[in-house]
């Protein structure tokens, strides 16, 4: 008879309870920073709780968006740079939500990696913290996995949830019609989409992670991981002035496949690209790897990170609000009778 083996543990099995905790531990401070109205209680319970008469809503209806940050993480990873990437990760999510003319009210994480680095993750939530507190969403809570044999040394994942809300009968898209003005909200860059190819022309460039910008100041890992914008505050102040009729978030598909998810049946966008000049990442993309105009608009967001659809008359009094708010606005075409989007000039 063999006697029964003894002795193991699980962190002998790779996972450390201890410094998960630990984790907690530091990241309760960071989610404290971003408490609003309608949080009822900090980290640490099997589930967080959120008072919507205490946030001020009467007849709310709620809304949800998930999301990531797509292989950018790999470019995080392999430079040790992690303290922008939670501010995508909450850009993807919010950004999504106030398209739907929700507020974004709290936010939760997944983060997943094979051996918990705390100071690293510690790192990456803050990011997220930060995104929160600029998008005024709560971080209620989240995940942190250590998985190890499912991730290699060093990798890690990030997936978002956000909830929001709205009063009943203020959603959008709401009343779009032929001879809306389109108003594009600048991207600081690539934002999170696309960056396969990203990863792939940069190989091909020869260029390392530390060499300098070939388009700005700083490194080319650090230029290629500038945060997503978060629109959260300028499109709910549009939304509450009056005269937004949609906004289109745009993100994988670029203005190609993003501008008619905010269209009704039978109204297309007619979009002059010579309205707006691209960031030097997104032209040294282009130049770099040969790209034609048509890969670019249904890969990259060409420069326009949100576009707002508004009511003719009311375009200048928007992009005043939108201006106000630290946004740099073009007026970039127009809505018509038809499908899909069509495209005059050529990008910048």
């Amino acid at each position: 008879m063999t006697s029964p083996k003894n002795g193991l543990t699980y962190a002998d099995a790779g996972v450390d309870i201890d410094a998960g905790n630990a984790l907690v531990d530091q990241i309760k401070p960071l989610a404290a920073t971003t408490k609003r109205p309608g949080v009822m209680d900090g980290l640490g319970g099997f589930g967080a709780m959120f008072d919507l008469k205490s946030a001020g809503y009467k007849d709310p209806i709620l809304v949800a968006a998930t999301d990531g940050v797509g292989t950018k993480l790999k470019i995080a990873i392999e430079t040790g740079i992690l303290d922008t990437v939670g501010i995508d990760l909450v850009a993807m999510c919010v950004n999504d939500l106030v398209c739907q003319g929700a507020e974004p009210l709290f936010f939760l994480d997944y983060f997943a990696t094979g051996k918990l680095d705390i100071n690293e993750a510690r790192t990456i939530i803050a990011g997220i913290a930060e995104g929160c507190k600029r998008s005024n969403s709560a971080l209620v809570g989240g995940e942190t996995a250590e998985m190890p044999g499912m991730y290699a040394k060093g990798d890690f994942d990030l997936a978002g949830f956000s909830v929001g809300a709205m009063e009943r009968g203020n959603s959008l898209p709401n009343g779009v019609q032929e001879g809306d003005i389109l108003l594009g909200l600048a991207s600081s860059g690539v934002h999170s989409n696309g960056y396969s190819l990203v990863r792939k022309i940069v190989e091909q460039s020869g260029l390392g992670w530390e060499a300098p910008s070939p388009f700005g100041e700083g490194t080319l890992g650090r230029a290629l991981l500038a945060p997503t914008c978060l629109y959260v505050r300028s499109g709910l102040a549009a939304h509450r002035a009056g005269g937004l009729h949609a906004l289109a978030h745009i993100t994988g598909g670029g203005l190609t496949e993003n501008l008619p998810r905010a269209l009704p049946k039978g109204l297309g966008a007619a979009v002059d690209l010579g309205a707006w000049s691209m960031p030097p990442v997104l032209a040294w993309l282009r130049d770099q790897a040969g790209l034609s105009q048509t890969e670019m608009l249904k890969t990259f967001n060409c420069g326009m990170g949100m576009v707002a659809i508004v009511q003719a008359n009311e375009a200048d009094r928007l992009a005043e609000i939108f201006t106000a708010e630290g946004e740099s606005v073009s007026r970039i075409g127009h809505v018509v009778a038809g499908e899909g989007v069509s495209y005059s000039g050529e990008l910048g």
